[in-house]
């Protein structure tokens, strides 16, 4: 008999999984991969490199509860991530900033110049509704059809002005030359990877793991009390109001000859190329090896669920299944797929540590209730 079936091993899952194991549940974790830690698994290839299967996965959070957290399951690397844009045949910091405007134009603007310059290039918009509008109304058309609308467009496969804000809301504009891609206060990567993490994360006598396996073909055969679901929604619900649409990606790996191939982690290709950006691993990972590996990611309709397309008429179906979701006895949903959510790292993780507190909440007042009419009898 176990407490908890939980379905999923990715971060979601896996924290709570060891929470509530910790806590003195019986924990299953049921995952259809072959491989625990989710879309944040790390191996290492035929060459000694250690790659991300499913994509770069660079950790930062401005919350030290998570950081604090994650690290009794792993020593971290200090870690800021880079990022360019190969826009008109130069290679330029993005989040636009300071550098990437002096570069791109040939001049020598200060932060407050540069301030200026930006807003006599912006357009107003009232009200902001679409991520073009969130562009064009800070940079304003030129910078917005440069480095923003061919990614998005091959990212989304849609016009940025069919996208909800929330797209382009999160990349920020700087006027100052702090390039790096993120300004979390802790930015880190696991020493020894994800999966090694994820390992010690499940590592409790009280979890026991099922991989390779559907949980709909078992958990009529496995008496367990409660479900922790971090699937997609509508599957669970059987697609009962029909599918809810993600982007996919298909990424190629390549091994190179060389001891660097790029100068930044990640190289952005807005306008040129099918895929929409490049990642080199050994700058996130800090690896010595001779050789090099890197990944190029390629946006497709099909596949793996990673992105969930924020469209009003997607929110309005995923609403539904979350009435279904609500009224499900004995389930708690959670994690990106299970809420239709795009989540960074750290808000899984925050997400899931606060759902145990609920679920802590929950016990001790149905034990209160159980000793309360225990007493009245």
């Amino acid at each position: 008999m176990y407490d908890y079936m939980i379905v999923g091993a990715g971060f979601a899952g896996s924290v709570l999984a060891e929470r509530l194991a910790k806590y003195g549940k019986k924990i299953l974790i049921v995952d259809q991969r072959n491989h625990i830690a989710g879309n944040a698994f790390d191996y290492y290839n035929e060459d000694g490199l250690l790659v991300h299967k499913y994509g770069p996965h660079i950790f930062h959070t401005n919350s030290r509860e998570v950081f604090d957290y994650l690290g009794n399951f792993t020593e971290w690397r200090p870690y800021e991530h880079r990022v360019l844009a190969s826009v008109d045949g130069q290679l330029l910091p993005i989040p636009i900033n300071l550098t990437t405007i002096n570069q791109m134009y040939g001049l020598s603007l200060n932060a407050d110049e540069v301030e200026k310059y930006l807003q006599s290039k912006a357009v107003a918009v009232v009200p902001v509704r679409t991520s073009e509008d969130v562009v064009i109304s800070r940079v304003g058309k030129e910078l917005y059809e440069k480095f923003f609308k061919g990614y998005t467009k091959k990212q989304w496969d849609l016009d940025p002005s069919e996208l909800d804000a929330s797209v382009t809301a999160r990349v920020p504009i700087r006027t100052n030359k702090d390039d790096r891609y993120f300004t979390d206060t802790y930015q880190a990567m696991p020493l020894h990877g994800y999966t090694k993490m994820f390992e010690k994360m499940l590592a409790h006598p009280n979890i026991s793991v099922m991989l390779n396996t559907d949980y709909k073909t078992v958990k009529d055969f496995i008496p367990y009390d409660r479900m922790i679901y971090t699937g997609p929604v509508d599957s669970f619900f059987d697609y009962c109001y029909g599918r809810l649409p993600y982007r996919s990606l298909d990424f190629k790996f390549e091994t190179r000859d060389t001891g660097q191939y790029q100068a930044a982690g990640t190289v952005n290709y807005p306008n040129e190329h099918a895929y929409t950006r490049c990642t080199e691993f050994k700058h996130l990972t800090g690896q010595q090896h001779h050789k090099t590996s890197l990944v190029y990611e390629y946006p497709q309709a099909e596949g793996d669920p990673y992105y969930p397309i924020p469209t009003s008429t997607n929110g309005a179906l995923y609403r539904q299944y979350q009435q279904l979701a609500d009224a499900e006895p004995g389930t708690f949903f959670t994690g990106r797929l299970a809420t239709y959510k795009y989540y960074n790292m750290d808000q899984v993780v925050a997400q899931s540590l606060a759902l145990f507190k609920k679920i802590q909440r929950l016990d001790a007042e149905m034990e209160k209730t159980d000793r309360s009419e225990l007493h009245a009898v």
